[in-house]
């Protein structure tokens, strides 16, 4: 060491005077020196010989010089470099205010919201080095300095430099360039072509560390560590640190992929993923902290057909809805949670991905009339079992089953009840009626044409054992409205259907949500009805406050078809970003959050958004069908493209997804193929209903406003769906807006503020 200082004193001394050491590492020595010339501090870092003889200086020089047009203030500036008498050097400002490392080593865990802001400090450095082709290569907290709190990244050009040795070994443990604890698969393997996303895999490996104290991965090599990034994967942070936002959790687990392609495409969208707003983390942790969590699984059917499901999963749904009743308990929505079925998951992953304290599983054995059910109910943190208790009735009892599972988890809770009454409500004594509309309900849930037919089918079968079963009622409603958004049915009919359904039941149990927030659905966007609408909802609330099945109905409705045609935008993104939160991993509301956040300029974080909508569940066309709008409106039309095919191949051609596919045509410029997409739709719409708004949306994207302004009129003739949330909002229709005729649309509507009412709700 005092060899070095004293070469470096006698190479240097004319512009630097060399004070102390302040830094060491297998790679290089840190000094401490003050820049004569201008009297300021300053670092010079020193390659260590082994590392300096493998580059060369010619290599070393000219990668520095390629690192030092870097110019961004979450990157550290190179101020000088060289050459002295053999030792390889480079110049950076002293940060006062030490390394990330040196932070992480007095506190091991960092505040959420501070990791996350560091996190983004350092992906927008990184985003920019990236857009010059710069990769890092060595991401880890050492090289992360804090200045007044802000990060910077420091040693490009020594990690760049390292790469270009051509893998020879740079230290006495053979490891080759980056950091064992913090290096992408691909650095592992030691292929070429390295980009951005080794990167990113790099800073989710940092972050990870700042949440929960300690690295995705340990070990006591170097190649045990190398094994783990390449074939083991990383334990959630919820489970090590139960505050963290699910949020954040899925972006760590998705820029954690092994492959690169499974990443976000860039550190910008890794970035954009971790924005929570600071409201829901508020509430989330406020939720935490004063509610009772739960998640019902589904109930495993072992009957021996696996058409006996609809009886496992019906039985478990109820449980849910009766819960949803039980005021201080949260219920995780019932699409988050059966996503787990047939996944090998622990309790313990499961309520870390939920964010819940406890888990109820169960099974279901069915032969004829006869019914065995087994509950029990575990703590999500440990594992631990609460209760459980088996059950051998006969199907009759089904709904006193019910209400015990329902009763016994109140009580192991510790949640109070508002009433002695059961909490399962037995609306018909007819066992067909109800078996039938458990069936009803779970082939309405398959999403396609002929599992929604055969939906329909057996409501009416039920509602024929008993007119009086209220709840058939509301999911012949749901039929109905599903129908008309869908694209299949003609809306006006379609809302008459619904509207009668959902009276129907109302008129027998006025205390159900769900039929409220049918109702709410058919007044605002079939009828108009602005205010009534939200009367609908706001009582669908009442009723059941922490219901995701109503917070499904009232986001989808009123974000989209109530707030955002009146431009209360960030209501709408609120009242969304709600509905998640009791359903994270549904791919429906999370495309829908990205539908919201491109509307409202939000493009990055909307891309990031919708790349994790898809990522929950790839074959959804409905995820693929509102990116392909989005990318269209943002102009990535290339992508756009080849989005919508996606969507429209996984639909199987639905009338939906080919006009989202005509627009980007359209746009694109590819006049042919929009062409032809609108003869196949004018084709269709001769013998079945075709949305009047496909025909207007391919029109406004090829520059046709004449025919664009005619097809509006007749959505808005049909009470076609789609215009209700886009016409004031979509960019596709800007260029008609100043039209008087599109005026006089706003009008019908009753969007324009004349014909607002004079006390706007709120």
């Amino acid at each position: 060491m005092c060899d070095d200082l004293e070469r470096l004193k006698a190479a240097l001394g004319d512009r630097y005077a060399l004070e102390r050491e302040i830094g060491r590492g297998a790679m290089a020595t840190v000094w401490l020196a003050e820049d004569l010339r201008h009297a300021r501090p300053v670092a010079i870092k020193v390659l260590n010989a082994e590392l300096a003889a493998a580059i060369g200086s010619e290599r070393f020089l000219r990668e520095i010089k390629t690192t030092a047009r870097l110019n961004h203030p979450h990157i550290l500036p190179l101020l000088d470099s060289g050459e002295a008498d053999a030792l390889l050097f480079y110049v950076m400002p002293c940060v006062q205010g030490g390394s990330l490392r040196d932070r992480l080593k007095r506190e091991k865990q960092l505040p959420v919201e501070e990791a996350l802001r560091i996190t983004r400090e350092v992906a927008d450095g990184l985003g920019h080095a990236h857009a010059q082709g710069v990769i890092h290569r060595d991401v880890k907290p050492e090289n992360i300095l804090l200045e007044a709190g802000h990060a910077v990244v420091a040693d490009f050009g020594i990690a760049r430099a390292q790469d270009r040795t051509g893998g020879q070994v740079l230290t006495g443990t053979g490891v080759a360039v980056g950091t064992p604890v913090y290096m992408s698969p691909e650095q592992v393997e030691g292929g070429d072509g390295l980009d951005g996303r080794s990167d990113e895999y790099g800073l989710a490996c940092v972050l990870y560390e700042m949440l929960a104290g300690q690295p995705p991965f340990a070990g006591p090599t170097a190649e045990s560590l190398m094994y783990q990034h390449l074939a083991v994967d990383p334990r959630p942070v919820t489970v090590l640190r139960p505050a963290v936002p699910p949020a954040v959790d899925r972006a760590l687990l998705r820029a954690l992929s092994k492959t690169p392609a499974d990443r976000f495409r860039t550190v910008a969208e890794f970035a954009a993923a971790l924005t929570v707003p600071s409201e829901a983390r508020e509430r989330t942790a406020s939720v935490a902290m004063s509610e009772a969590s739960i998640a019902v699984l589904p109930f495993l059917n072992l009957s021996g057909d696996p058409e006996n499901e609809y009886f496992s999963d019906g039985l478990a749904e109820d449980i849910i809805d009766a819960l949803t009743q039980v005021p201080g308990l949260r219920v995780m929505a019932r699409t988050s949670a059966f996503s787990f079925r047939g996944k090998e998951a622990d309790v313990r992953e499961i309520g870390a991905r939920l964010n819940v304290e406890h888990i109820l599983e169960g099974s279901v054995r069915r032969a004829g009339n006869r019914l065995r059910v087994t509950a029990q109910l575990v703590k999500a943190s440990d594992g631990y079992h609460l209760w459980s208790q088996r059950f051998d009735r006969e199907l009759t009892d089904v709904f006193a089953i019910q209400d015990e599972i329902s009763q016994a988890i109140v009580n192991n809770l510790r949640v109070a009840l508002a009433t002695d009454r059961p909490l399962v409500k037995r609306y018909t004594e007819n066992p067909a009626a109800y078996d039938l509309c458990l069936r009803a309900r779970y082939h309405l849930r398959k999403m396609t044409q002929e599992e929604r037919e055969a939906g329909r089918r057996y409501c009416e079968q039920a509602i024929g054992l008993d007119s009086d079963y209220a709840p058939a009622y509301v999911v012949l409603a749901e039929w109905h409205l599903w129908s008309a958004f869908w694209g299949s049915t003609d809306p006006r009919g379609a809302f008459a259907g619904a509207k009668a359904a959902a009276l129907e039941a109302l008129s027998l149990d006025d205390t159900i949500a769900d039929a409220h927030s049918a109702l709410g659905t058919v007044l605002g966007c079939g009828e108009f009805d602005w205010r009534g609408a939200e009367g609908e909802f706001t009582r669908a609330l009442e009723l059941s406050p922490s219901s995701a099945v109503v917070r499904y109905d009232y986001a989808w409705c009123h974000a989209m078809w109530f707030l955002l045609p009146l431009g209360r935008t960030e209501e709408a993104l609120a009242e969304m970003r709600r509905a998640l939160e009791l359903d994270p991993l549904d791919p429906f509301y999370n495309s829908l959050l990205g539908y919201l956040l491109q509307g409202t300029g939000q493009s990055e974080l909307a891309v990031a958004q919708f790349r994790h909508a898809v990522t929950l569940d790839p074959a959804f066309p409905f995820s693929h069908m509102l990116f392909g709008i989005a990318l269209t409106a943002m102009g990535f039309l290339d992508e756009a493209i080849a989005v919508s095919q996606r969507a429209n191949g996984l639909s199987g051609g639905n009338v939906a997804t080919l006009w989202v596919l005509g627009s980007a045509y359209g746009r694109a410029g590819r006049t042919p193929e929009a062409r032809a997409i609108l003869s196949e739709l004018t084709a269709r719409r001769a013998s079945r209903y075709v949305p009047a708004s496909a025909f207007a949306l391919i029109h406004a994207a090829l520059s046709e406003p004449e025919e664009t302004l005619v097809w509006l009129a007749r959505a808005i003739e049909e009470r076609d769906p789609i215009i209700v949330t886009s016409l004031k909002t979509a960019p596709a229709y800007q260029p008609v807006r100043s039209h008087p005729a599109y005026q006089a649309l706003l009008r019908t509507m009753k969007l324009l503020p004349k014909y607002a009412d004079p006390h706007p709700i709120r």
